[in-house]
C-alpha cells in the first residue's frame, strides 16, 4: 500500500548538500539549481585527495555559476562547522551525501570511514536536532545515503529493504548500516522526518575514478592490464547518475510522516528506499560494452587488442558477486523506477570523458 507523504515544495527553500563536489552531490545541485524556481543550494565538501581533486574542482566550477550557490570548504566531522553552517544558512532540507566512499579503501584506511561516515552524520544528526530548539528553522526532510552494500553477501536476490542487513563484509558497508540506525534514532527521539537511499553502483560523466567503469578507461588507455574480479562471474546493478539524482530529487519531495504510535509517543518518521537499476549485468558483458563504447566514441583505437589486456582474478575481501536491487517501494511511494540502459549510460561516460581528458 502506497505510503503518505508530507508533501515538501522545495521552491525558495535552503537547502544544504554535504559532499557537493562529489559525484552524486554535484550532480544533484546542479539539477535543483537548475529546475527549482528560487531554491538556494549551501555545498560542503573537503574537497580530500581520495581521487583526482580536478574532478571535484570542475565540478565545482559548474555549480559555482549559479548565483544561489554557496560553498563552504570544511570537514562533517568538524562540527563547529555544521554548526555554523546551519546558524547562517538555516536549512530546511539537509542532503547527506558526503562520505568516504569505497569499499576496499575502508581496508587500507579504516580511520576515514570512522570520521566521515560516522562522526560526520552524528554532527549532521545534532544540527538537524537542535534545528528544532525555539528561534531556530526547523530541518523539514534529511535525506541521506546509505548503500546497497549494507547487503553484504546476502543469497536472496533481488535486494528488498524488507531484508535483514546484519551480516556487512566491510567497514564502509558496517558504517553505512550504522548510519541507517543513528538516523531511526533520531528520527524517533526527536521527530526528525529522515530518509535513507541505498544506491546502487553508479556510475557516468564525471564519476568516481576508483569505479572499474572509471579505472579500466583509464588503465586501458595506458596500456595496462585490467583485472576482473572473480574470474568474471560478478554481477552489478549499475545505475546511472541521472536516475539517481532523479530518485533522490523525488524522495526530497515527500517525507516521512510524523505519527503518534499507541503508546503516546512518536513512532520515527524514517524510512529506507533502494534506488538501482533493476537490472544487474554480468562484468564480462559490462566490460565488452564499455570497450565498444571506448572504440565508438574515439576514446581507443578501432583495433585495439582488448584480450591482451584482461585479466580474470580470484574474488577482494569486502566484495560482493551480485547486487541487485528490489525498486518495488520507490516506485510504490514516488512512482518512479530507473531505467537507462548500460550502454546509453557507458556511452554518456565515453563522450565525457574524451573532451574532459582529451586523446
Amino acid at each position: 500500500m502506497m505510503e503518505n507523504k508530507t508533501k515538501i515544495d522545495l521552491k525558495n527553500k535552503s537547502v544544504f548538500i554535504t559532499g557537493a563536489a562529489g559525484f552524486i552531490g554535484s550532480n544533484l545541485a546542479k539539477r535543483l539549481l537548475s529546475t527549482v524556481e528560487g531554491i538556494k543550494v549551501v555545498g560542503l565538501d573537503n574537497m580530500n585527495h581520495y581521487y583526482d581533486v580536478r574532478l571535484k574542482e570542475a565540478r565545482l566550477n559548474e555549480l559555482e555559476q549559479f548565483e544561489n550557490f554557496s560553498f563552504v570548504k570544511g570537514n562533517l566531522a568538524d562540527k563547529s562547522v555544521i554548526e555554523a553552517i546551519f546558524e547562517q544558512y538555516k536549512p530546511e532540507i539537509v542532503v547527506n551525501l558526503g562520505a568516504q566512499a569505497g569499499v576496499r579503501y575502508s581496508i587500507t584506511n579504516p580511520d576515514a570511514y570512522v570520521e566521515a561516515n560516522l562522526i560526520g552524520f552524528y554532527n549532521i544528526l545534532e544540527a538537524c536536532r537542535h534545528s528544532y530548539d525555539e528561534g531556530h528553522t526547523p530541518v523539514e526532510h534529511l535525506v541521506y545515503a546509505s548503500s546497497s552494500s549494507v547487503y553484504g553477501s546476502n543469497k536472496k536476490v533481488p535486494y528488498s529493504t524488507d531484508d535483514k542487513v546484519d551480516n556487512p563484509v566491510s567497514l564502509y558497508a558496517a558504517t553505512k548500516k550504522s548510519n541507517e540506525l543513528m538516523a531511526a534514532a533520531y528520527s524517533k527521539l526527536y521527530s526528525i522526518p529522515a530518509t535513507g537511499l541505498r544506491f546502487f553502483t553508479v556510475y557516468g560523466p564525471m564519476g568516481r575514478p576508483d569505479m572499474a567503469y572509471f579505472g579500466f578507461t583509464e588503465k586501458l588507455r595506458r596500456g595496462d592490464t585490467i583485472k576482473i574480479f572473480n574470474m568474471g562471474d560478478c554481477k552489478r546493478d549499475f545505475t546511472y547518475v541521472d536516475d539517481i539524482v532523479e530518485g533522490v530529487r523525488r524522495v526530497m519531495d515527500g517525507a516521512p510522516e510524523v505519527k503518534i504510535g499507541v503508546d503516546g509517543l512518536p513512532m520515527a518518521a524514517h524510512r529506507v528506499y533502494n534506488i538501482g537499476n533493476s537490472n544487474p549485468e554480468n562484468l564480462l558483458i559490462f566490460v565488452d560494452t564499455l570497450q565498444r563504447v571506448l572504440v565508438e566514441e574515439g576514446v581507443l583505437p578501432a583495433d585495439y587488442d582488448f584480450e591482451a589486456h584482461k585479466q580474470l582474478v580470484p574474488m577482494q575481501p569486502g566484495d560482493v558477486p551480485v547486487t541487485y536491487a528490489d525498486t518495488g517501494a520507490l516506485e510504490r511511494d514516488f512512482g518512479y523506477k530507473p531505467a537507462t540502459p548500460l550502454e546509453d549510460g557507458l556511452r554518456e561516460f565515453a563522450k565525457w570523458y574524451r573532451e574532459f581528458y582529451g586523446n
